[in-house]
């Protein structure tokens, strides 16, 4: 098939989080001009290289998307530590993906195909490169925020990630960004639980076939429901020592602030408590706001600022205020420049 908040139980505890920036760096691999941020900032991965991936005409998943959102966040920017892409090594991306998909999807990709053979991903002749820069890239901001060089990340990439499993790309998806994250700071820095919340108006069915069995990842999924790409149902909770540990809430067409801050207070806070995470990596995708081609949510800026909020407000209390936030979806490039805007901007408070 193709496809073309929470802090507290009642009215006091959402207003004490909703009443709770960005100086701009060179940090690559130089340490000591990344060691200058106050640990107070938040970092940003955003790279006109990431608008090498090219969709084709008339493609939702375009380079416009980015374009719009470095427009968007030049406001910002200059307050902001700077993290550059990198390519991520074998190793790395092998934490997520078996290796017989990604030769495959390498191949592919290099010898010119259109589109992944594993799903509805179009690709063109950078695709494999860029999407390497991009988990890449992710990874120093793990280490830019574990380290404290920075307090919280937003990470613009594309090509999107949430989609694609071990052994499969699809959805516009070719490497689980956000999953290879979290996993990255497990292995590399040594956390133990982390939490991953998805509010992307499509089910993250990637980083949750990935996670499925690890009881150390605690998954959180709000999304339209039924839609592409047809998982997510509340029955899905993890398998063997991971059952529980997942937790998904399908919504109707037409949702929006009221249903999805109405999960995080019932569903999530009580699960983060007992979970205790050490870091908090967010499936940041736009396309759950209002009027978004290839979504039927109701949410705003305004919306995603409070949502980004409230993660934030988990981070705080549970990971040390360890959070790092990964672009997935949103198709209208002007709205999505607007939302990412407001969340970059409620992570900067």
């Amino acid at each position: 098939m193709n496809r073309r908040v929470f802090l507290g139980t009642g009215a006091a505890a959402l207003g004490a989080v909703l009443m709770q920036g960005c100086r701009r760096d060179v940090a690559s691999h130089d340490e000591s001009a990344a060691t200058q941020a106050p640990a107070s900032t938040t970092a940003l991965l955003v790279d006109p290289v990431f608008q090498g991936h090219i969709t084709g005409p008339g493609h939702p998943e375009s380079p416009r998307r980015l374009a719009a959102i470095h427009e968007s966040l030049r406001t910002v920017e200059e307050q902001c530590l700077r993290i550059e892409p990198r390519l991520a090594s074998e190793a790395e991306l092998l934490a997520c993906h078996d290796e017989a998909y990604l030769q495959l999807a390498q191949r592919e990709i290099e010898a010119g195909a259109p589109a992944l053979s594993t799903g509805d991903t179009m690709v063109s002749a950078d695709s494999w490169r860029i999407a390497s820069l991009a988990a890449g890239g992710i990874m120093s901001a793990v280490d830019a925020v574990v380290t404290g060089k920075a307090r919280n990340a937003f990470c613009a990439v594309r090509p999107p990630g949430h989609h694609a499993g071990p052994a499969r790309g699809m959805g516009f998806c070719i490497l689980n960004n956000i999953a290879l994250a979290a996993r990255y700071a497990q292995r590399k820095h040594g956390l133990a639980k982390v939490l991953v919340v998805d509010w992307d108006v499509h089910h993250g069915n990637g980083t949750q076939e990935i996670f499925d069995a690890d009881p150390s990842v605690l998954f959180f999924d709000t999304h339209q429901h039924p839609w592409y790409p047809g998982t997510g149902g509340a029955d899905e909770v993890g398998t063997g020592a991971a059952r529980g540990t997942k937790i998904n809430v399908p919504l109707p067409a037409g949702s929006g602030r009221k249903e999805i801050i109405e999960a995080y207070e019932s569903k999530l806070l009580p699960a983060v408590a007992r979970f205790q995470p050490e870091m908090v990596f967010v499936s940041a995708g736009f396309d759950s706001r209002i009027d978004d081609p290839l979504g039927k949510f109701t949410l705003t800026d305004e919306d995603f600022a409070d949502m980004t909020r409230m993660v934030t407000a988990l981070a705080d209390q549970y990971a040390g205020g360890r959070l790092v936030s990964v672009l997935e979806g949103g198709y209208a490039p002007e709205d999505l420049a607007s939302a990412t805007l407001a969340h970059v901007r409620a992570l900067l408070k």
